[in-house]
């Protein structure tokens, strides 16, 4: 089995947890009668505050944009750590539970308040459960696993 890159690894193991996490936001979002492109504005609102939801198909496509930025941001700086910490691939799956718990406290105590966010960041239970599990396993493993790609077999 080849190595893989560092940059095709950022791209693939990046696209798909973003592609993953995203697409059970979009899901999560329409069973609670948003529609995909409202979720994506409210994405974007991190950059433009209340302005993004007067944006229409616009706003929304910034909005996936700045999703898939961070996506491809958090699968670099795992992939460095990992550089440092070799072990943080060998049990990928208790890995990934580890790093989404991080992504998800770090993205809404720490990002989404000092963004312009419009909104009041909140911890419903089943929201709040549904979005960890997603972080975990649909964000953290791919990125986990696409770090592993780039250690020599």
């Amino acid at each position: 089995m080849q190595r893989w890159s560092i940059p095709k690894a950022v791209l693939i193991g990046g696209g798909i947890a973003g592609l993953l996490d995203i697409t059970f936001a979009i899901c999560f979002a329409i069973y609670n009668g948003l529609t995909a492109e409202r979720l994506l504005q409210i994405v974007a609102s991190g950059l433009l505050g209340k302005a993004a939801f007067d944006g229409g198909a616009a706003a929304a496509a910034l909005g996936l944009l700045c999703h898939f930025a961070l996506s491809f941001v958090w699968m670099a700086m795992f992939l460095l750590a990992a550089r440092q910490i070799p072990a943080l691939t060998n049990k990928p799956v208790i890995t990934a539970i580890v790093f989404g718990i991080i992504v998800f406290l770090v993205m809404r105590l720490a990002v989404l308040p000092l963004s312009a966010f419009p909104g009041k960041v909140s911890f419903k239970p089943l929201a709040t459960t549904l979005d960890l599990l997603s972080h975990m396993f649909f964000f953290g493993l791919p990125i986990v696993w696409a770090t592993a790609k780039t250690r020599r077999a």
